[in-house]
């Protein structure tokens, strides 16, 4: 009824339309990214619904290098989880340069406790056989808490801490060990900067696998003698080659180190993984027999 109110309202009506105009923004901004998403936070995960981890490139590399070192010493998926689990624990999966008094790495290994030095623990695939190493002589490991079997190795201060991370730890590895076929999702940025290396993807997959994962071909790039603007493909063999498992364990490698070495694109059998996707899973391309047959095939950045 009296002037003096008018004003009032209509501000509080221009800061109502405002903030709705903030939200509708925001709502619009979130179905972007959950439909894109986001080329500025490459992220991976595994399992679904409920029972799901999410988690970064940089954690998904240390964990696939945990995995590759396990398996590679013929340790069966148990170990890989406790390795995995205490590794959670320990770093949260980062290679982390600090800690409790002198402890370093994935595993909060201490040079002073006779681990190795500090160079050496900073190395993810030294420091995963070493933790592997205690555990082989923890008898029957696989059939004790990991709580336990864990503890046998670390000598952990809070050993029932480990617990929690079971759960995860046994996601990650049935995807690394390759018992989940196309287990592990991740997006990646790779085509964005300077375009992967070959012989750097190379000497990756033998640290982590042993001589047997070595490419036995590269097609394309410079490094075959081809244009530069030809994208440059590694071909992985599977051996045995009736081994899908190991297949997929190589496939699975590739694309949690897909980041840190460039690759834009993994192939085996009828699926295929490619960086920048929104959801960053595999899928099945329609009127393609076969994306990779019975070897792995890693495309690199250009």
């Amino acid at each position: 009824m009296s002037e003096p109110n008018r004003p009032a309202r209509r501000g509080r009506l221009a800061r109502s339309a405002a903030a709705l105009a903030v939200l509708l923004g925001l709502a619009s901004y979130v179905g972007l990214h959950q439909m894109t998403g986001s080329r500025g936070t490459p992220r991976c995960s595994v399992g679904s619904g409920d029972h799901r981890y999410e988690f970064t490139p940089e954690q998904a590399s240390n964990a696939a290098t945990i995995s590759a070192v396990g398996t590679t010493r013929g340790l069966p998926e148990r170990a890989v989880t406790i390795a995995l689990a205490t590794a959670l624990q320990e770093s949260a999966l980062r290679n982390i340069a600090h800690g409790d008094r002198d402890s370093l790495g994935l595993f909060q290994q201490r040079p002073s406790m006779g681990w190795g030095t500090p160079a050496q623990i900073m190395d993810p695939v030294y420091s995963a056989g070493r933790f592997y190493a205690g555990l082989e002589k923890v008898p029957g490991y696989s059939r004790l808490p990991l709580t336990v079997a864990a503890q046998k190795v670390q000598k952990s201060g809070f050993p029932q801490a480990y617990a929690k991370h079971e759960p995860d730890a046994a996601l990650l590895a049935a995807a690394l060990t390759g018992r989940t076929p196309a287990g592990l999702s991740c997006t990646a940025n790779p085509e964005e900067g300077r375009p992967g290396d070959p012989r750097k993807v190379r000497a990756e997959l033998i640290r982590a696998f042993g001589e047997k994962a070595a490419p036995t071909a590269v097609t394309g790039g410079p490094s075959a003698g081809r244009s530069a603007a030809e994208p440059t493909v590694l071909v992985v063999p599977v051996r045995p080659v009736a081994d899908e498992r190991r297949g997929w364990e190589l496939a699975q490698w590739a694309v949690a180190r897909a980041g840190s070495l460039r690759i834009a694109e993994v192939s085996y059998r009828d699926r295929v993984w490619r960086a920048g996707e929104a959801l960053g899973g595999w899928s099945k391309p329609s009127g393609t027999p076969a994306a990779g047959g019975e070897s792995v095939r890693i495309r690199l950045a250009r």
